[in-house]
């Protein structure tokens, strides 16, 4: 669905989590994608603001894959109205393939610039390693062939499923599939993001650096809520006139979650997140060769 250094501060290491459905425990690393002291007598306010840190980064995102649309975009119509000698009008721009693909293409720059602001907030401006932090493993006594495994299963179920709900409760052609179907160029971008930046970046801040914070702040239980439906609801956009395609991504987003929380690891949900959009982006670059149809 469209849909990755030593320390200088002394830190408290947590006691290792709890079994989880992936393995039976997890490493003693720092809870946290933001802030990574932790204990009783931690100041409550430190918490707060990594919340902030946290949603900031969160919203940051979204402005970047804005502006970076609005950057490739402003340009292009200057040359339209430049070749055409009169301001393009909305309903030409709306079937424009070549708008259609920028517009697509842009979402890369959008996600690598996101990609560094993580790193830099992570890591406290160099100060702690990055992936240790954001959970970046396979939990302790499970081996990486085996989470494979399971997530690749997981994955393939859900995607399954999400098959079945828009084949047979399906609605209208949503705003994506315009863009995907409005040529090859736009497919492949699509399938090349889908598999290669935005399981990376989604992961990284839903099931990273906004779950870390909000774990912390209020728990597991409504943080798993709350993250779940932040994820479902920026996709809400993209797949507004299909009912269907909103409650299967709502469905990946809460397994996605859940797995998080269950496993302590970001890596374990990555996996699952990444072999759904792979599978999916195969079926939209193949399809007009094929006539498999329209992607979910």
């Amino acid at each position: 669905m469209i849909t990755n250094e030593p320390s200088t501060q002394q830190q408290t290491p947590l006691p290792t989590e709890a079994a989880g459905p992936l393995g039976t425990s997890q490493r003693s690393l720092p809870e946290t994608a933001v802030h990574v002291s932790t204990g009783a007598g931690e100041n409550p306010w430190a918490t707060w603001l990594d919340l902030l840190k946290a949603f900031g980064v969160w919203v940051a995102s979204i402005i970047l894959l804005l502006a970076t649309q609005l950057a490739v975009a402003l340009p292009y119509f200057a040359y339209v109205w430049a070749t055409t000698g009169e301001p393009p009008k909305v309903e030409s721009l709306t079937s424009d393939k070549i708008l259609a693909f920028i517009s697509i293409a842009s979402v890369l720059p959008a996600h690598l610039l996101t990609l560094g602001l993580i790193w830099l907030v992570v890591t406290q401006g160099r100060k702690v390693p990055f992936w240790p932090t954001i959970k970046w493993h396979w939990p302790k006594g499970l081996h990486p062939a085996a989470g494979t495994v399971i997530c690749v299963l997981i994955a393939t179920v859900l995607f399954v499923i999400g098959a079945a709900a828009t084949y047979f409760w399906g609605g209208n052609r949503t705003q994506l599939d315009a863009l995907v179907e409005s040529s090859i160029p736009a497919r492949m971008a699509t399938a090349f993001i889908a598999v290669f930046t935005a399981p990376l970046i989604e992961e990284l801040i839903y099931r990273g650096v906004l779950y870390s914070a909000l774990q912390r702040a209020v728990g597991t239980a409504i943080t798993v809520g709350i993250v779940s439906l932040l994820f479902a609801g920026v996709h809400v956009f993209q797949y507004i006139d299909n009912l269907a395609v909103i409650a299967v991504i709502t469905l990946l987003s809460f397994t996605l979650t859940l797995v998080r929380a269950q496993t302590g690891s970001v890596l374990a949900p990555f996996v699952i997140h990444l072999v759904f959009n792979a599978i999916q982006s195969v079926i939209i670059a193949l399809s007009p060769f094929t006539g498999w149809g329209q992607s979910t």
